[in-house]
């Protein structure tokens, strides 16, 4: 096992695909692609890229950290009581436990996400 990964940001894999959970979605229909491709420290650390269509949904973090670095895409992300954030293509963020907001997915967005817990 190497303990090095390069992140392939343009996989030629299938992903994983799904759509909002009903009690999270807010508005749209967003459609969501995975391609998971590393799991470590007993699967409590994940990597790989995500993709979203545009909608907006309730994003819960419960015990878990994630960071993200944005490929394409603009995304608005609003943290219960707080103001919007935008993201966009080369930006980089972190959501940490017990985040609670709103992601709004306003360009399809494709991320880098690394999350741990």
């Amino acid at each position: 096992m190497s303990l090095l990964k390069t992140v392939d940001t343009d996989p030629s894999f299938p992903p994983r695909q799904s759509k909002a959970l009903p009690e999270r979605l807010i508005a749209g229909d967003p459609a969501f692609k995975t391609w998971a491709q590393d799991v470590a420290k007993d699967d409590l650390v994940h990597t790989g890229v995500w993709e979203a269509t545009p909608g907006e949904t309730r994003s819960i973090k419960g015990e878990t950290f994630e960071f993200c670095h944005i490929l394409t895409g603009v995304i608005e992300i609003t943290p219960d009581g707080g103001k919007p954030v935008t993201y966009r293509a080369g930006d980089s963020f972190v959501m940490k436990p017990g985040f609670t907001g709103v992601w709004k997915t306003i360009e399809t967005v494709r991320k880098i996400y690394v999350t741990v817990g």
